[in-house]
């Protein structure tokens, strides 16, 4: 099993994240865009939510490369919502099941207690991601519920499964 660490990510960093991302976006069910953002788009993306003191931490193998990433953004612009953050973590296919996205997502939650986050939720897509609502429900969240049939994604239907953990 390849070792690796987790640390906060950097821009340098986005190259390998926006590629970790395409993959999922073209082949999964995860994320409901249909097409990968360019480089560009990935670097406003992440300057955004680095840059507004959100945790984003990439996993980094011993050997340089980067195995997955994890984010916490805003659930919702408004102010309300302020203490309330909405996940996200992908991982390298090559790495699924070796333990990163577990690494990556326990590492935000700590992250976000840290800066006095108080609730995080996931907003999963499609209902037969079962690795990640098993990751979810593992760490600590809770099924909130699911939106049944709320987007369109390769000629599919998918839903999303709504979980949610008290920091």
């Amino acid at each position: 099993m390849t070792r690796f660490a987790l640390r906060p990510a950097v821009a340098g960093d986005v190259g390998a994240i926006a590629a970790i991302y395409a993959h999922h976006v073209e082949h999964g069910f995860g994320s409901f865009e249909e097409r990968p953002p360019d480089p560009a788009e990935m670097t406003q993306r992440f300057e955004a939510i680095s840059g507004a003191g959100f945790p984003y931490l990439v996993a980094e193998a011993d050997d340089g490369r980067i195995l997955g990433y994890a984010y916490a953004g805003p659930y919702r612009p408004r102010s309300a919502y302020r203490h309330t953050v909405e996940d996200s973590v992908y991982v390298l296919p090559a790495a699924v099941g070796r333990g990163v996205g577990r690494a990556l997502l326990a590492g935000l939650i700590e992250e976000a207690r840290a800066r006095g986050f108080r609730q995080m939720i996931a907003v999963i897509g499609d209902s037969d991601n079962a690795g990640s609502i098993a990751l979810h429900r593992a760490l600590g969240f809770s099924p909130q519920g699911v939106l049944r049939h709320v987007g369109l994604k390769k000629g599919r239907w998918l839903d999303s499964v709504l979980m949610q953990l008290s920091l």
